[in-house]
C-alpha cells in the first residue's frame, strides 16, 4: 500500500515531532484502514478518552484526518479522527460551502498508541462514510504539542496558511477497494 510522508505547515513549525506518515493499510468491501505514524511523538497531547460518538472541533487538538474528492466536480467529504474515540464526517458541496453531517451507518474504530519516541493512530472507517471512489484524497493531522505548539500536516499545503480544505492539498488518489 501506498505511503504519504505529510509536512508541517512552514507557518506552524513542529516542536518535537520530526515527520508523519499516512498510509492506507486495508480496504476491503466492509472498511478503509488508515495508519498514521508519528517519530518524534514525546511531547504529543493526546485528547483523553472521549468514548464513541460525533463531536464537532476535534482539530482543536491532536486529531487525525481524511479529505475525499470524489470525480471531477468541486464536492468532498472530510472525516476528523480523534485519539479520544470521537469522531466526525461531513459532506461540502464546494470548497468551505454547503457544510452537513455526512451519515453513517457504523462509526470508525480509532486506536491510539504510544511508543518511546513514536506514536502510531489507527483508523477503520466503515466504506459507507466515504464518498464514491475513486477519489482525490488528502491525508492530514492537526498536531499539539506540549506548551501549545500546533502544527498542521499534509501531503501538499497552499503557501500562505494551513487549509486542509485547499485543493492544493487533495495531492493523493484513493481507488475503490479490490473486489473479492
Amino acid at each position: 500500500m501506498q505511503t504519504y510522508r505529510l509536512v508541517a505547515h512552514a507557518t506552524h513549525p513542529p516542536r518535537r515531532v520530526r515527520g508523519i506518515e499516512a498510509r492506507v493499510v486495508g480496504f476491503d468491501v466492509d472498511w478503509l484502514r488508515v495508519r498514521w505514524r508519528i517519530d518524534g511523538a514525546q511531547a504529543l497531547v493526546v485528547p483523553a478518552f472521549g468514548g464513541r460518538g460525533r463531536s464537532d472541533e476535534l482539530w482543536k487538538t491532536t486529531c487525525f484526518e481524511l479529505f475525499l474528492r470524489p470525480g471531477d466536480g468541486e464536492a468532498y467529504t472530510e472525516l476528523n479522527l480523534s485519539p479520544s474515540e470521537r469522531w466526525a464526517a461531513y459532506d461540502f458541496t464546494s470548497y468551505r460551502d454547503g457544510m452537513e453531517d455526512r451519515p453513517a451507518s457504523r462509526e470508525p474504530d480509532c486506536t491510539m498508541r504510544l511508543g518511546s519516541s513514536f506514536a502510531i493512530f489507527d483508523a477503520a472507517i466503515p466504506l459507507d462514510v466515504l464518498p464514491p471512489l475513486p477519489a482525490a484524497a488528502n491525508f492530514a493531522c492537526v498536531i499539539e504539542e506540549e506548551g501549545g505548539t500546533m502544527s498542521y500536516w499534509a501531503i501538499a499545503h497552499p503557501e500562505a496558511k494551513p487549509d486542509f480544505h485547499d485543493p492544493a492539498c487533495f495531492a493523493a488518489k484513493l481507488a475503490p477497494p479490490p473486489t473479492p
